[in-house]
């Protein structure tokens, strides 16, 4: 949803995460009781790699599952695994700067090939994935991947739950002691990558924490600097696609709106029927009105132009039924119940304390929309305080801007993320920005045109220490060091959280 980014950090916080990037970084970490502390260096007393994950202080294994290619090997009489993958379990303290409050346990999940590979440190900025799978990082670099469930996701979630203490700087120290722990084993070149709210989380790790990774691929990341200045998203909507897709798109929207009544029965039906309820958002009539708002944005987060030809023709000779599978097929008429946000109150938590969210007019719409574009606000229960931080964003971004380093951004033409994104300022250095023309949310560096893709490839081959000789001397020669392989890398992990409803 909408809801993407609001973000900032109070003045007091914000001092402390500046200082991040030197003596408080250091401090985050030389502050934790000797039992969160991680080992001093690796005994090399066993050969098994599960041993010496397990050796690392406050990490515990959930299950070592077999990865689909292994399996794969095993059946055709080969017993050595390619991978091994585990899901873990790590102590993290609820407040890095007073590691006294407690801790909580944090799932991580890892996809092993060899210490002598370099490792992709991969971050949705929601719940992990316990299925293995490699993100395009991971195949490009032939690398292991250490993935990371974002602080506050279930079940990574301290209980009590101290909302106070889930922000960009509390998510990016989740990270860094993960590095640090890990890097004793894994010694080879880090990168971070995420797909948007990923990529914006690769982000901020990399702000506060710059000395840790060897680069940074993300990709779709919004960058919403100044949270109630969001013109460039309306610009968007005026010239995305064609002019009869964008028609299309509007006639069917409206007519959700028109009807309301009798679609507004076939929801209660349909809540009834499911046992979804609205308390958070306040009722029904909001809920629906949410979910047909977000129509559009959802439409071309997730679809492309193509699609287009699959929306009524007509929508005001279209019946009820093909209204409400359209919608419903785009936006989803679960995602405001109260079932369907619960999951996510840790994003509309952010983004209405520090990420921002984007507001768009749609003015196709006339006066049928009764309350806007909703805010996070009413997608989080009341008795979570929120307030919104303004300096968060200004401070990643001006910091993209005059000092990134090996830093890489991917966006879609289409995908209305990317009005508003990171942007490089003369500060940068080995950095870059690409589009992929007519891409949507899932775009990635294979999408790119052959020039931009060869520069990207080559740029993340080099940061990770594998770029081969040929490369070296010529990007145009670059590509991924291991072979596609649709077991492991079929999965779009820059949407991994969806559907339907706008969530970056």
């Amino acid at each position: 949803m909408r809801k993407a980014l609001r973000g900032i950090l109070s003045l007091a916080v914000l001092i402390g995460t500046v200082s991040a990037t030197g003596a408080s970084a250091g401090a985050a970490t030389a502050a934790e009781p000797a039992s969160l502390r991680t080992a001093a260096s690796d005994s090399g007393t066993s050969t098994d790699i599960k041993d010496r994950i397990l050796a690392i202080p406050g990490m515990s294994l959930i299950e070592e599952k077999p990865s689909p290619s292994s399996q794969l090997r095993s059946s055709r009489g080969d017993p050595t695994p390619d991978y091994r993958y585990f899901v873990l379990n790590y102590t993290q303290p609820i407040d890095h700067r007073d590691p006294s409050k407690g801790t909580f346990q944090q799932r991580i999940t890892l996809l092993h090939k060899d210490t002598s590979r370099p490792t992709v440190f991969f971050t949705s900025g929601y719940n992990v994935s316990t299925n293995p799978s490699r993100s395009e990082p991971t195949r490009i670099v032939d690398g292991n991947q250490v993935s990371l469930e974002y602080r506050f996701f279930t079940p990574s979630r301290p209980s009590p739950a101290d909302w106070s203490k889930l922000d960009i700087w509390q998510a990016a120290s989740d990270q860094h002691r993960v590095f640090t722990a890990l890097k004793r084993i894994y010694s080879k070149n880090w990168l971070t990558t995420g797909g948007s709210k990923g990529g914006m989380t690769a982000t901020y790790y990399e702000r506060f924490y710059p000395k840790d990774m060897d680069g940074v691929v993300a990709y779709v990341a919004p960058n919403d600097v100044v949270n109630n200045e969001d013109s460039a998203y309306d610009r968007f909507f005026a010239k995305v696609g064609t002019k009869e897709c964008r028609d299309k798109l509007g006639g069917v929207q409206r007519e959700a709106l028109v009807r309301r009544g009798p679609l507004e029965k076939k929801y209660a039906q349909y809540a009834a029927d499911n046992g979804y309820t609205f308390d958070t958002v306040g009722s029904l009539d909001k809920a629906y009105e949410a979910v047909v708002m977000d129509y559009v944005w959802a439409f071309w987060q997730y679809s492309l132009l193509a699609d287009c030809d699959s929306l009524p023709a007509d929508a005001k000779k279209a019946t009820d039924q093909e209204i409400w599978d359209s919608v419903d097929s785009i936006s989803g008429f679960s995602a405001y119940a109260d079932q369907g946000l619960a999951t996510y109150t840790p994003y509309y938590y952010q983004a209405g304390t520090q990420l921002g969210s984007p507001d768009i007019k749609q003015p196709w719409l006339g006066k049928l929309s009764r309350y806007g574009y909703q805010p996070p606000r009413n997608f989080v229960p009341r008795s979570i305080p929120m307030t919104f931080q303004p300096r968060a964003m200004r401070d990643v971004d001006t910091w993209v801007k005059h000092h990134a380093t090996h830093m890489l951004y991917v966006y879609g033409e289409n995908d209305p993320w990317g009005s508003e994104r990171f942007r490089l300022g003369a500060g940068a250095r080995d950095s870059y920005v690409f589009t992929v023309p007519g891409g949507n949310h899932g775009s990635n560096v294979a999408g790119l045109v052959p020039s931009d893709n060869a520069t990207a490839t080559a740029a993340i081959l080099r940061w990770a220490g594998v770029a081969p000789a040929a490369v070296q001397q010529d990007e145009s020669k670059a590509k991924p060091l291991a072979k596609f392989d649709a077991r492991l890398d079929n999965k779009d992990l820059t949407t991994d959280h969806r559907l339907g409803v706008r969530r970056p």
